[in-house]
């Protein structure tokens, strides 16, 4: 098994590759190295006879902060992107794309946080499981740009998109599960093992009989065009880069996100006084 510098590589039961983004003093931000790693992973367990499943977890207190904005995205990309505006997005459209055209299942296990493009990771996997308490939101669409992966009106539908585009606003693991962004959610402390007896299930599949089940639905998904409608999505990502808005976020990106933050947890903590203190 190769030996990885970003990921941990596990097999806790027979048939299931476990893999651990193993970034816990960055909070597994997605780094271009650690997409590449990943990739190299997947692709090598759809080769391996012994693996029938992989799900993906995060070191630490979390699942992923998101895209590590402290270093160049595009520097030593795992494939080739056409450059020019847009080049980024469609990078990791192609990228999370590329999950969906493997031929084993990949289950996604979050819990904390999930931010930014780490939802576009969980969203790329086939299955979705969550701890309660999980925190999942998209906040970058307050001061950059929308997603650079953009799911959220294919898979969530109009009204759940338009929310999250217009209010930047997170939901916890019980609500991802009701809009249909999970497929279940668990008490935290029971993450890893609800996790691991569905994967148990699915590894009880024969891998050439999965492989055929899981291109199925994202065959019937593309006929509907939900592949077409988030690729289409690269060029508003591309052109919110050119918004006057945006210049400041461009210059401080880690600084401008910690000031939006702030001041949204002083709006919630005046709101929260003022009807404490309401007649």
């Amino acid at each position: 098994m190769t030996d990885y510098e970003l990921i941990a590589v596990e097999t806790p039961s027979e048939g299931v590759r476990r893999i651990v983004l193993n970034r816990p003093e960055k909070r597994n931000a997605i780094s271009t190295p650690l997409r590449a790693e990943l990739l190299d992973a997947l692709s090598a367990h759809d080769f391996d006879d012994d693996v029938r499943v992989t799900v993906i977890k995060g070191a630490g207190d979390c699942f992923s902060a998101g895209y590590d904005l402290g270093g160049d995205l595009m520097a030593e990309p795992p494939f080739h992107t056409a450059p020019g505006d847009g080049s980024w997005s469609r990078h990791v459209t192609d990228n999370w794309f590329a999950f969906w055209d493997l031929a084993k299942p990949v289950i996604a296990q979050v819990h904390g946080y999930a931010i930014a493009g780490a939802t576009e990771l969980a969203q790329a996997c086939d299955l979705v499981y969550v701890a309660d308490d999980a925190r999942i939101g998209y906040p970058i669409v307050r001061v950059a740009s929308p997603p650079d992966w953009q799911y959220h009106m294919p898979l969530l539908g109009m009204r759940r998109a338009m929310e999250i585009m217009l209010t930047g606003e997170d939901m916890t693991g019980a609500e991802a599960v009701a809009v249909g962004w999970a497929n279940k959610s668990f008490p935290a402390d029971q993450l890893d093992d609800a996790v691991l007896d569905v994967a148990e299930r699915v590894a009880g599949v024969a891998s050439d009989l999965a492989q055929i089940n899981k291109r199925l639905v994202h065959r019937q998904a593309d006929v509907m065009g939900v592949r077409a409608a988030i690729r289409s999505g690269s060029e508003f990502q591309a052109l919110a880069g050119h918004q006057q808005s945006v210049e400041a976020f461009k210059a401080d990106p880690l600084g401008t996100m910690k000031r939006h933050n702030a001041a949204d947890a002083a709006r919630r903590a005046a709101r929260r006084g003022g009807d404490d203190g309401a007649p």
